[in-house]
């Protein structure tokens, strides 16, 4: 095979994700090899190459055929399930790849294990990536968010490729350099722990105004259109307006109410609540929605206790409320809290990062962070853009909540915010990301805590010692004795 005839890159891993980044890549003029252990798949893959526009991709049947089809230095994707799936791959392609190749991990891997993997490359004199791709199939097909990190020499290599592959916005492409080791991963899992906040989030606003406010599926519909023209706009409020007007073709009225309230999940959440827990970072907002997904797997669970507490005289008060519900004024109210809502959610994400950047040395770049996820992944919204001028005013921003303009909006926003959320609670509608955000906004903005009692009591029964406001040092009291005495 002559050099000239070589493909600029390779691509392993033939699922939907996979095939849909390989034809991207194609389409936007890089000759791509492709492979997958199922020969079928490679053969779907050179079929919609060709029906798609004659797009140069080659398929391969075996590792070396592949690895050999790509110009040196090699830089080969990955899209295979995480965790044994990858390090199987991995394996059968490195036996044939030499030193100055490259490795790129494209799925949703513990950036632990990208770290593992790193090591283990370089062992071999490998590079190695490990980059988050966002945006479902529908992005990897016409322009995904991607989050490489990991070797730098390694992204210079694939640099032009994915600059021109990710998704466009008005200042650049929606990728960048990440920073060192497995920080790509670690990014997008806490752009998964934010997507779960922001869904949370939106499920509420509707739950409010269908069961409060009494809204038809037009109504809610029409609501979300008009949201998407203004500061929610976003992928996830375009997409819910669609879901509203879908009619269900086994009967009358909307697809929506015949779906199970079974939330499914992948795991990228519960990592991004534990290691805010293991940072000591509070994340209430993405905590909340993550045990509202664990709740509503109990479906069986919840239809007895509905029956159960309505035996024992549980009674609904969404009837009684919502005559007396002025519509228009609760439609607005809901916007404002979802809103204000969201700005603590995507602050406790940002948080997070900075604590792990700090940890791992990584120094990552918030402002840049918010610019690639202003298009192709999941969590892109016309808000991004206004995170990213936050955090280019001033790169060590402690909170979102404190830049000053997002600080104006909170204040406007928080009377509208707090009806929703008391009305929600009068109403016995349980609203726990919209709470959980509210609970953070009004615990951070306050100089001071009941915390002192709670120390006073860990001093009282372990003599954990505190600290005063009046006086240096650290100081122990013997309280039972001294009460006891005064009493």
């Amino acid at each position: 095979m002559e050099a000239a005839s070589l493909s600029r890159i390779g691509l392993a891993g033939l699922a939907v994700m996979g095939q849909n980044l390989a034809l991207n890549i194609a389409e936007k003029g890089f000759p791509i090899s492709v492979y997958n252990r199922t020969t079928s798949k490679v053969d779907e893959t050179l079929d919609r190459a060709h029906t798609e526009g004659q797009l140069p991709l080659t398929g391969h049947y075996t590792p070396r055929d592949f690895v050999l089809s790509i110009q040196k230095p090699r830089s080969v994707i990955i899209l295979v399930k995480a965790g044994a799936p990858v390090d199987q791959t991995i394996a059968a392609l490195a036996a044939h790849m030499e030193p100055g190749d490259t490795i790129i991990d494209g799925g949703n891997e513990w950036y632990e294990n990208t770290e593992r993997r790193m090591v283990e490359a370089s062992e071999k004199g490998l590079l190695y990536l490990g980059m988050g791709v966002s945006g479902g199939e529908e992005g990897a097909r016409n322009g995904p968010s991607m989050m490489p990190g990991g070797s730098y020499e390694a992204y210079s290599n694939i640099k032009e490729i994915v600059e021109k592959v990710a998704a466009q916005v008005e200042d650049g492409p929606c990728v960048t350099y990440i920073g060192e080791g497995g920080s790509g991963n670690f990014v997008k899992m806490v752009h998964n722990g934010i997507e779960y906040g922001d869904m949370q989030l939106i499920s509420e606003a509707y739950d409010v105004l269908k069961n409060v406010g009494g809204l038809s599926n037009d109504e809610l519909a029409e609501i979300f259109d008009e949201w998407n023209k203004g500061e929610l706009e976003s992928f996830l409020i375009e997409i819910t307006a669609d879901i509203f007007k879908v009619k269900d073709e086994h009967g009358d009225g909307e697809l929506v109410d015949k779906i199970l309230d079974k939330t499914g999940m992948k795991g990228t959440g519960k990592w991004t609540v534990q290691q805010a827990a293991e940072l000591s970072v509070a994340a209430p907002t993405i905590a909340a929605s993550l045990d509202c997904r664990f709740l509503s797997g109990l479906k069986d669970e919840r239809v007895a206790a509905a029956e159960v507490l309505a035996a024992a005289g549980m009674k609904e008060e969404v009837g009684t409320i919502r005559s007396g519900i002025d519509k228009k004024r609760l439609i607005d109210d809901v916007r404002q809290a979802l809103y204000a809502s969201k700005i603590c959610s995507y602050a406790q994400g940002m948080n997070l990062l900075r604590a792990k950047s700090v940890e791992k040395n990584w120094n990552l770049n918030f402002g840049e962070l918010a610019r690639i996820w202003k298009g192709g992944c999941i969590i892109r919204a016309v808000f991004l853009d206004r995170i990213k001028k936050a955090y280019q005013r001033n790169p060590n921003l402690a909170s979102l909540v404190v830049d000053p303009d997002f600080a104006k909006e909170m204040v406007q926003r928080q009377a509208a915010w707090r009806r929703v959320v008391g009305l929600a609670v009068s109403a016995g509608i349980s609203t726990p990301g919209m709470c959980a955000s509210l609970s953070y906004f009004d615990t951070y903005r306050r100089a001071r805590l009941p915390a002192n009692l709670v120390q006073a009591q860990r001093d009282l029964f372990g003599a954990h010692t505190y600290e005063r406001v009046d006086r240096a040092g650290s100081f122990h009291t013997e309280w039972t004795k001294l009460a006891r005495k005064n009493a």
